[in-house]
Parts: structure tokens; C-alpha cells; sequence
């Protein structure tokens, strides 16, 4: 690569990133290739900016700008604002050529990995010196950069699918004719920059380097991408119309890709710091009598400290993204009678997927064929049972009460299809902090957590389960985890029967990552939109009424074809037993929205058009 080419990206990088660090100063703009890297303290802050762009990259609380990814999902609906970003996903009205939102897209993401390249060459060709001041600092910021550089190509490859590995610096004036490569072979090389970060990274990063990434880190990556590479998507499903160039791979299931990420988490699980004691655990603050003023005793401390203790950080996050939003995101979220814009709003896809807790002290599916002789009624479905308290800490719904208000979707400012209000019945209030209202002078940040012990945990337990691992070991781990929550365990009846503890393990997953930008993707790896199952559920659904209203309330849960979302709705009835302001209601489910998903698609995000130009060797995503 030509010097001058290489000196104008450095410059460019360092005068434009991370404008509010206080490492953040311009350099001379004639400083030279070999003055950046003869010095520790220009290469820390372009390292530290590998961390800046995760804002934009990997997108926490706002993925799509103004949404959350969980809007195009069977999770929420999001409202018309913004010009309705996410409704453009949700109608199919996005391409090559067109896709709201920014900072996530190839361009973004393929410009940070030249980032981290160029730091790796740089140090490499100059010897930068260590820290002066901690010697040994320089190792580390390099392991902190094998990580990013793995974990950039990593957001690439969950939204395109197969992408090219660049883990070299590209001459822009050269060919630039770089080929995508098989997701097994993705895999392997972020598994290879992992494995070189494990071996130059500490196992706890002092506290002046808080929330950078650690030995963990890099093993729960590597564990991640590995169950990635086992689910059917790669793993022996049948993507219809499939054109990717690896598919021949993906055709067979090859039972060793479910022990290599079996044994990807439990290196994570076994990790431990330097005093003997396992490096990460749950976080358990907070006990059983301890719960969120103004919740009427139904939002547990613990769940809500979860997202802002920094015990919980320090214990259970695995990698974080600090300062991910201000608090003006819980004002365009909260419901319009709080002054909020109700930008999300949970659907009943998502509710339904809360288990409640059973006479006989265990946790069970409101929709399994004993719910109704427990008590279940779907006219009553929030008290008539205890549901997962999760379920509470999550969802604003008719009859809850949220800061100290008993919430009312029948009438006033929070009534279905109000202005600024919910269309399906419900709030978001995951990761909310009820002393905030907007204009009251509150001010705090919300820290976004990208990878939590949760997920290598149902990794492992899902591994265990597809390789015929102890029962006992799955057990431990899903009830370890639903405990932590004050929610009942998994029922006996379940061990040794493979489907139904996929089931819980899949619910499990549902539940304990609502909005945190899971599920579109997990939604793709299981190939549930056009699997046999969710399609004949689809057929089912159909037959169910002469309309869409009848067949929301005959026939649920609902297929995961992600082609409608639906809703539930109080309606005054003598009889009900949801009784605010003197009146009782019972609850209805209702039909919100017809949805497009089209296979194979929107299996993947389409390459934009002008990079295809660029490159072309690229090929684009399956159905685009």
C-alpha cells in the first residue's frame, strides 16, 4: 500500500473518531506513517476507537437509527415516526439500492476492520514501543484488537450470511477483487483472531480499562460463532432457492459442529480469574422481597438492577457497550400518558412466549394443553396466573401498574390506536428507569450489554442437548438461570425428551433476551419462516376463521413465519376480572398487521448495490 495512502487514513481516523474522549486531539497533519506508530499513546487511541465505532456498528438500543432491530422481529411493532424505518422492513420495502438506517451496513463495518488492520500492520512494521508508564499495555491493546477485528467481521457475517475474512490492509488503488467465503470458514478465522487475542489478553482488565474486552470475551465470541455454525442455517436445514456459494456444506448436519460449540462455552463457563473463583456468574443482587417502587410488587429489583448495576457488569457481562443511549430514549418509548412517543411496542408473539408458574411449582407454556385446568384464562392472562416475572419487568400492559399508575389501553392518552400510542396493547418497559420522566431534570445513560453469561450458558445447554449430554447438565443450566429470575424450573416430566427441552431452550432464549437484538437472527438460524412446522402452523392459522380477528383469538401461539403480528385489546365485560377505575374489563386478542417475509430473502440483509460495483467478485445474498 502506497505511504501516502496509508498516512491520509491515519490522520483521517484519528482527527474524526470518538469526538468526546478525552483522548480524543487532533494530530499534526504532517506527521508521519512511522511518528504514529513509534508512539504508544497515538496507537491506545486507535484502539480505543475500535470501541467508539461499536456505537454505530453493532447498535444497541436504536439498531436501525431511530428502532430497534426487535421492531422488524416478532418481538415488537414500531410506530409510523421516523418515517416509519422499520415499517419499510416490515412491508418489504427495502433493497440494494435502499435501507434506512446507518452505521451497521457493509461500508460501516468493512471501514473498522481496516481500522484494526491497519493497527495490527502498523505495530508490527514499526515495533511501537510499550506503554512507558505499564509495561505489557501494548500486548494487550493488540489481543483488544485481534478481538475487534473478529468480532467486526462476526456483525457482517450474522447480517450477510457469507462475507470476505480481510485480515490484511487492501491497496484502495489495487484489485480489489476479494471474495466472500463459506460461513464454516468464517468461523474458523474468527475463531483464529479469538484464539490470538485469548493469548494476549488478561482474564480481568484493571479498572481504568473497564468494559474493554478479556480472555472471556474472545472465548464467548468464539463460543457464539460456533453455534452459529451448528443451527440448521448452516447446519444441514434446507434454505429454499438457495444460491450461497457454501451450501454444499450446509446441506449435511455434521454432529461435530454442536460439540465444537459445546466445547467453545464451556471454556467460557469454566474460566476463571486469578483468585481461583469462576470469572463470570449471574448477577443476583436484590433479593425476593425486593421489588421497583411503583410496580405494585410485581417488578423484582434484581431484573431491573440487571441493566444497571455495576456489579451486573462486572459479574454477568460478558462485553458491554457503555453510553449506548441518553435518557431521552425511555421518553420516546414510554407511553403517551407519561409524554412519551410509544416507539416499540411488544406484540403478543412475544408475550405469549412467557411461561407461568404452575400449582405443582413449576414453569409451563401458556399455551400447553394443561394451562386452563391451572387456572390459565386468556381473558385474564396477566393475574389469573403468576407469568414469568420477567414478563412484568418487560411489558407495560392493560391493568399493570408503572409508576404507581394503573395503566388503562381502553381509554385516555395510552388507548390502542391513540395518538403516539401502543397499536398492540402493550409498552415497552425492559431496560426503562422509573424515576426518569421526561422534562424532570433526570439525566443517565444506558449502558447496552452486547454479550451476557445467559447466552454461552443456553449455548452449552443446547450443545449438551443435540450431542445426547447429560440431562442433569441442561437441567442445571436452564434453571440456574430461570432461578436467577425468581422463575419456577423447568418440569421433570421434560429430562431425556430432546424435543421438548429444545423447546424450553428456545423459549428460554426468547425470553431472557427480549430487545436485546437477538431475536431476528435466532429467528434465521433455525430457518423457522419457511421450516415445515411454522408453515404448516401458517395453513393452520388460515383455516382457523373466516377473518383475521377470529383467527388471532382461535389459534395460537402464532406461526414464526414473521409475516403478522397481533395484539390483545380490554373490552368492558360485567364479568371480567381486570378492574380499574370501576369498570372491569376481560382481555381479546386482535389481529395488528400483515407482515412481509419472503424465502429465501430475508433470510439475510442484501449487499448494497454500489458496493457490488466496487467489488465484483462479491455475489449478493440469496434472492436479491
Amino acid at each position: 500500500m502506497k505511504k501516502s495512502i496509508f498516512i491520509y487514513s491515519i490522520i483521517f481516523i484519528l482527527a474524526t473518531s470518538c469526538k468526546k474522549d478525552f483522548l480524543d486531539r487532533k494530530p499534526d497533519d504532517q506527521m508521519t506513517e512511522a511518528q504514529v506508530f513509534g508512539d504508544y499513546e497515538k496507537v491506545n487511541k486507535m484502539v480505543t476507537d475500535l470501541y467508539s465505532d461499536l456505537h454505530s456498528r453493532a447498535r444497541g438500543l436504536a439498531f436501525i437509527q431511530h428502532f430497534s432491530i426487535s421492531a422488524i422481529t416478532d418481538e415488537c411493532r414500531g410506530s409510523t415516526v421516523e418515517n416509519g424505518q422499520s415499517r419499510t422492513f416490515n412491508t418489504g420495502g427495502w433493497n440494494a439500492n435502499d435501507q434506512p438506517g446507518t452505521g451497521y451496513k457493509w461500508a460501516d463495518i468493512y471501514s473498522t476492520i481496516r481500522i484494526a488492520n491497519m493497527i495490527i500492520s502498523g505495530v508490527r512494521k514499526y515495533s511501537t514501543p510499550d506503554n512507558p508508564l505499564n509495561k505489557g499495555d501494548l500486548d494487550i491493546r493488540m489481543g483488544e484488537t485481534f478481538f475487534m477485528r473478529a468480532y467486526y467481521h462476526y456483525l457482517a457475517a450474522r447480517l450477510y450470511g457469507e462475507i470476505p475474512y480481510i485480515d490484511f490492509l487492501i491497496d484502495p488503488n489495487g484489485d480489489l477483487g476479494i471474495k466472500q467465503e463459506t460461513f464454516h470458514t468464517i468461523a474458523d478465522k474468527i475463531s483464529a483472531d479469538c484464539d490470538s487475542a485469548i493469548a494476549l489478553l488478561p482474564v480481568n482488565q484493571t479498572d481504568p480499562q473497564f468494559a474493554r474486552t478479556e480472555k472471556g470475551t474472545a472465548l464467548a465470541l468464539k463460543a457464539i460463532v460456533r453455534w452459529m455454525a451448528a443451527t440448521p442455517l448452516y447446519n444441514g436445514g434446507v434454505l429454499p432457492n438457495d444460491t450461497r456459494i457454501g451450501k454444499a456444506s450446509y446441506a449435511s448436519r455434521d454432529n461435530k459442529r454442536w460439540e465444537a460449540a459445546r466445547d467453545a462455552a464451556k471454556a467460557v463457563l469454566n474460566l476463571k480469574s486469578e483468585n481461583g473463583s469462576p470469572r463470570y456468574s449471574l448477577y443476583t443482587g436484590y433479593g425476593p422481597s425486593d421489588f421497583v417502587s411503583g410496580s405494585n410488587n410485581k417488578v423484582y429489583s434484581r431484573l431491573y438492577q440487571l441493566f444497571y448495576d455495576f456489579n451486573s457488569f462486572k459479574t454477568e457481562g460478558i462485553f458491554m457497550n457503555m453510553n449506548d443511549k441518553w435518557e431521552a430514549w425511555q421518553g420516546d418509548n414510554y407511553p403517551p400518558s407519561e409524554g412519551g412517543g410509544s416507539r416499540q411496542q411488544p406484540v403478543q408473539e412475544q408475550v405469549d412466549e412467557y411461561e407461568y408458574i404452575a400449582p405443582d411449582g413449576y414453569g409451563y407454556p401458556v399455551y400447553d394443553a394443561r394451562a386452563v385446568a391451572d387456572g390459565y384464562n386468556d381473558a385474564n392472562p396477566y393475574e389469573s396466573v403468576k407469568r414469568d416475572p420477567r414478563f412484568y419487568r418487560d411489558v407495560i400492559y392493560h391493568g399493570s401498574t408503572f409508576r404507581n399508575v394503573v395503566r388503562n389501553t381502553f381509554t385516555g392518552a395510552d388507548k390502542i390506536g391513540a395518538t403516539n400510542s401502543t397499536t398492540t396493547g402493550y409498552f415497552l418497559r425492559k431496560f426503562y428507569r422509573e424515576d426518569y420522566r421526561p422534562g424532570n431534570g433526570v439525566s443517565f445513560q444506558i449502558h447496552y450489554p452486547l454479550i451476557r453469561l445467559p447466552e454461552i450458558m443456553l449455548i452449552y445447554a443446547e450443545a449438551l442437548n443435540e450431542t445426547g449430554g447429560s440431562s442433569d447438565e441442561i437441567f442445571t443450566m436452564l434453571n440456574t438461570i430461570r432461578q436467577r429470575s425468581f422463575m419456577a424450573p423447568v418440569p421433570p416430566s421434560v429430562k431425556g425428551d430432546k424435543d421438548k427441552t429444545n423447546e424450553y431452550i428456545q423459549r428460554e432464549r426468547r425470553v431472557e433476551f427480549f430487545y436485546e437484538n437477538k431475536r431476528w437472527y435466532t429467528a434465521r438460524l433455525y430457518l423457522e419462516p419457511s421450516s415445515t412446522t411454522q408453515m404448516a402452523r401458517e395453513q393452520a392459522w388460515q383455516a382457523a376463521g373466516n377473518d383475521n380477528d377470529t383467527r388471532s383469538q382461535k389459534f395460537w401461539p402464532y406461526p414464526k413465519c414473521q409475516r403478522m403480528v397481533n395484539g390483545m385489546k380490554p373490552i368492558e365485560d360485567p364479568n371480567g376480572k381486570i378492574v380499574i377505575g370501576g369498570k372491569t374489563y376481560s382481555m381479546q386478542r386482535f389481529y395488528v398487521a400483515a407482515w412481509v417475509f419472503v424465502a429465501p430473502t430475508h433470510y439475510f440483509f442484501p449487499i448494497m448495490q454500489d458496493e457490488l460495483l466496487k467489488d465484483p467478485a462479491l455475489q449478493q445474498a440469496p434472492g436479491w
